[in-house]
């Protein structure tokens, strides 16, 4: 589905990228998953789904955790060389922060007798596909790391510094969007 796509099912409330995606996730299963969602009123896709997301949030994590190997080498080498401003101190600080918002977000979902009642199959799908689009901006952002990795690798350190005060703001940016995930949960109460 195109950029302009997403952006219409966005702003228009429609679920047409969710529906997408609930097909994929059915028809990937195998015949016991069917039986258990007849038996159990789609709870075997719920899961399915929210397993998806587990694991693509688990990648993004990894993606995080290597980014942050190669930031901090170069906050410590910018360090030695002399630099100074706080970007590189912040760009590591929000980083940490996303990083654990990312490893401990929420599954999603109630358990299939919990009490807190039922979401729907829709709702997990929404939540998914917020956390695909998130991973947009994560590959903008691990390009970018990169970058300045090249620059610092190459000792050209007003590059990187100016693009150190870029890469501040993009992950001030990303921890924001992160935040909305919160907001798209707790619309729906999980």
């Amino acid at each position: 589905m195109n950029g302009e796509a997403v952006r219409c099912c966005r702003i228009c409330g429609v679920l047409a990228l969710s529906v997408e995606t609930q097909d994929k996730v059915k028809s990937r299963q195998g015949i016991w998953s069917k039986i258990q969602n007849f038996l159990t009123l789609g709870y075997g896709t719920k899961e399915d789904i929210r397993e998806a997301d587990k694991a693509l949030r688990d990648s993004y994590y990894q993606s995080f955790k290597e980014m942050r190997q190669r930031w901090t080498e170069i906050n410590l080498a910018a360090l030695e060389a002399g630099l100074k401003g706080d970007h590189f101190k912040k760009v590591l600080q929000v980083m940490d922060r996303l990083m654990e918002k990312i490893h401990r977000a929420d599954y999603g979902y109630a358990g299939l007798f919990d009490r807190k009642g039922v979401i729907r199959e829709e709702e997990l799908t929404k939540s998914l596909n917020f956390d695909k689009e998130f991973g947009e901006g994560l590959l903008d952002f691990e390009s970018r790391v990169s970058e300045i990795y090249r620059e610092y690798e190459s000792e050209n350190w007003d590059a990187v510094l100016a693009k150190a005060k870029e890469l501040r703001s993009k992950v001030i940016d990303l921890d924001e969007k992160w935040n909305e995930r919160e907001k798209v949960f707790r619309a729906f109460g999980a």
